[in-house]
């Protein structure tokens, strides 16, 4: 199944003049899939701000609908003794 993410531009985010437009918008998609921050040329100004802005948005996306967090993920550690 194919999915549309939006673009920077159609949920009204204006990208710094300062900012490189293309790796801005690719760290905003790589932002709404989930994506991690793994590799080295994620690290560009640009491509992290884009990822910023997605959080960001994802964030107050979730507020709107009612969901104003996820569970922690807890993990438990138990030894036998």
């Amino acid at each position: 199944m194919d999915y549309s993410y939006p673009t920077p531009q159609d949920v009204g985010i204006r990208i710094a003049p300062h900012l490189k437009a293309d790796r801005f918008c690719a760290g905003f998609e790589h932002g709404l899939k989930g994506g991690q921050l793994d590799k080295v040329e994620y690290m560009r100004l640009s491509f992290r701000e884009g990822y910023r802005a997605s959080k960001l948005y994802l964030r107050e996306l979730r507020r709107s609908r009612g969901i104003l967090e996820f569970p922690a993920r807890w993990r438990v550690r138990l030894k036998a003794a």
